[in-house]
Parts: structure tokens; sequence; C-alpha cells
């Protein structure tokens, strides 16, 4: 009955991940993450240039800027402004997480990590894989609740 409970409470926190990526500027892929720790979230981000910065994501050949953060990077570093720590929470992420990120996820302490769409890559998951966090896909479109 857990495992339901669960799936059910992990589908509503990826629906609310995808609402919050239309936060984003970007065109070429709005990405939105929740931090969620004891059932309260506690940080969230989505995918765009930094504070200050305009909020164009490609250039003119629609080609993403090299300083744009991703949505996961955003959601970390804005725990890193708060008092809240991510130890043993569960990052819920609109996109599979690339390296750089995963690196980020594992040194944040993050236990889990639930995503609704596969990128073509796989070395961060494989990396978190190693570092023994919990990965795990869910695309709450698939299934309805």
């Amino acid at each position: 009955m857990q495992d339901t409970k669960q799936y059910n409470l992990d589908c509503r926190y990826v629906r609310m991940a995808r609402i919050w990526a239309e936060n984003s500027y970007c065109t070429r892929r709005q990405v939105g993450a929740l931090v969620v720790k004891n059932k309260a979230i506690i940080s969230d981000g989505y995918n765009g240039t930094p504070s200050g910065f305009e909020n164009v994501c490609e250039d003119e050949n629609n080609v993403t800027k090299p300083y744009v953060l991703h949505a996961e990077a955003n959601a970390i570093t804005k725990l890193a402004r708060s008092h809240n720590s991510s130890d043993g929470a569960t990052l819920y992420i609109t996109a599979s997480p690339c390296i750089e990120c995963a690196k980020l996820i594992i040194q944040a302490g993050i236990r889990r990590v639930v995503y609704s769409e596969k990128y073509r890559l796989e070395d961060g998951l494989n990396l978190l894989r190693r570092a023994n966090i919990e990965v795990e896909y869910i695309n709450p479109t698939e299934n309805e609740q």
C-alpha cells in the first residue's frame, strides 16, 4: 500500500515540477526542479540565466548560451542561500540530470532523484547510481492518476 501512496505522491511532485518549468524563459527546452524533504518543498528551480542577466537563454542560432543554469543547479544553489539542508532529500526534475548536475546532487546529500523525461545521455544517471542515490523514472502522463 505504501508503494502506491509514494508513487501517487511522486507523480504529484513531478507534475508540480512541470508546472514550475513554465517559469523558464528558455525556448529550446523548459526544465523544472523541486527539492522535497519530509513532504515539504524546500527549494525549487528552473533553467535560465543567472540573476541580473537578460532572460534570453539562446543565441541568434538557437544554441543555448554557455552560462545558462540547469534547473537542478538553480534549486541546489538556492538552498545554499537558505537555512534548509538537502541532506536526505528527494529531487524531482522534469529531465534526467547531466553529469555536472549529478555531481552537485551528490554533494548536496540528496538521496533520491525522480525524473520524468529521458535525456539522450545517461552519464548523469549512471554517476548518481554509482553514488548509491536512488534514481526513478516516472512519467505521470503515461498513467494519469
